[in-house]
């Protein structure tokens, strides 16, 4: 563990000093992204941070390659070798793509080429264990198709959740960190192999997050760009992989929190879910897959009242409570052990919809008779239902009659009670 926790403050302290040179550096070379209409920044910010990324990754793996600890990883196996190139590659493509924005097909066949060289140096899924269904071994024939779509979802739902500032900096860095705990319980369980290379890349993939995080919070110095995000979904791709893709059996449990196939899908269910949800909206208004929009689950939370930085909280929030989840019953194995993980999810949700800035819009903006409620509003209405007896409560009268539940009537009697307080 004191390896792992070494190769963590390398790839995080050089990755933030890196930063300061790269946004300096961003400015020079004119890789900076100008406010419009679809972006929520003000003023013209750097981009490329995932150069300052790539650089800690580097580091961090050369001073893995000088501790005892992680000899059987570099000398047993070329697996280490083909992440790094894999990572080259898929760095170099989201550096073409943030200079000159290349077409949507060119960016799926760099990254299809980055999985091919996963695939070609062994770091790729073997075989994985389907609950109540057995071990399913993969053929060398479908191997290169799912290593493919695995990397390809991964970089484009990370690529897709980095809309806000720090967003897709902090998802990745609690989702790697959770998977390194992870991963790393089932080596001392005996479940996966000791010389497996899941444990470094995911602590590396956090550690990088962690270093570039200050720099990235809002208000942004610099944004990752599709050079840090899909650098980014290859490392996850890869640690995730070499992790779900060998382990069979995890201590002689069928529940399926035990199977390593599903727990990418909880740590990143936020970027995971966004991505579905964008395909599907993108494909129901019969636009391309690839034509960006507004209405991601971050834009709607800001679209609900929340802020800048209490939405990308929020978020956070979200991916910490899907990660503890998932990994209580790795440690337990008790079910009692979840129950304060239900809790803290139904404080995140309520917290989300019932928040005083989204109860204050919920109520208090006049619609007009033919305009349609937002399916929020209608629920927060369903649950928040302001009543005579609230009004008298804190000494407001109810100007507009007892059955008059209106908008138009909450407004008024809220806003005198927030004079009066």
């Amino acid at each position: 563990m004191a390896g792992y926790l070494v190769v963590l403050a390398v790839s995080a302290l050089v990755c933030y000093a890196a930063t300061f040179l790269n946004r300096r550096l961003a400015f020079r070379v004119k890789a900076v992204v100008e406010p419009d209409e679809r972006r929520i920044h003000q003023h013209p910010t750097a981009t490329i941070g995932g150069v300052s990324m790539y650089v800690g990754f580097l580091a961090a793996l050369a001073v893995a390659y000088m501790l005892p600890e992680f000899n059987k990883l570099f000398r047993g196996s070329s697996e280490l070798l083909g992440v790094l190139v894999a990572a080259t590659v898929m760095f170099l493509v989201g550096l073409v793509d943030d200079f000159r924005e290349v077409s949507a097909p060119a960016k799926v066949a760099g990254q299809v080429l980055a999985a091919s060289v996963l695939t070609f140096f062994g770091a790729t899924m073997f075989y994985f264990k389907v609950p109540f269904a057995g071990v399913v071994v993969l053929s060398s024939s479908i191997t290169p198709l799912l290593t493919a779509v695995w990397v390809v979802a991964m970089a484009n739902a990370i690529n897709l959740i980095d809309g806000l500032d720090g967003l897709a900096s902090g998802i990745v860095a609690i989702a790697a960190g959770s998977f390194f705990l992870y991963s790393n319980r089932l080596v001392d369980l005996g479940a996966l192999s000791a010389t497996s290379i899941g444990p470094l890349i995911a602590v590396i993939t956090a550690g990088v997050c962690i270093g570039f995080l200050p720099h990235n919070f809002h208000p942004a110095k610099i944004f990752m760009g599709d050079t840090g995000a899909l650098f980014l979904g290859l490392l996850m791709a890869a640690s995730t992989s070499v992790v779900g893709g060998r382990t069979t059996d995890v201590s002689g449990e069928t529940f399926f929190f035990f199977a390593p196939l599903f727990i990418p899908f909880f740590i990143l269910g936020v970027p995971m879910l966004d991505m579905v949800f964008a395909i599907v909206r993108r494909t129901a208004k019969r636009t391309g897959v690839s034509t960006p929009d507004k209405q991601h689950l971050h834009h709607r939370l800001i679209q609900m009242g929340h802020g800048h930085r209490r939405s990308v909280l929020i978020l956070w929030a979200w991916t910490a409570v899907l990660s503890g989840f998932v990994l209580t019953p790795t440690f337990t194995r008790t079910g009692n052990a979840l129950v304060p993980f239900i809790a803290a999810a139904l404080g995140v949700f309520l917290y989300t919809i019932f928040h005083p800035a989204i109860r204050d819009k919920a109520f208090s903006k006049p619609r007009k008779a033919w305009e349609k409620e937002p399916l929020w509003v209608k629920f927060a209405k369903l649950v928040i239902r302001p009543d005579k007896r609230d009004g008298e409560r804190h000494g407001v009268e109810d100007v507009h009659g007892v059955d008059d539940e209106s908008l138009d009537s909450y407004r008024h009697r809220f806003s005198r009670r927030r004079v009066q307080n």
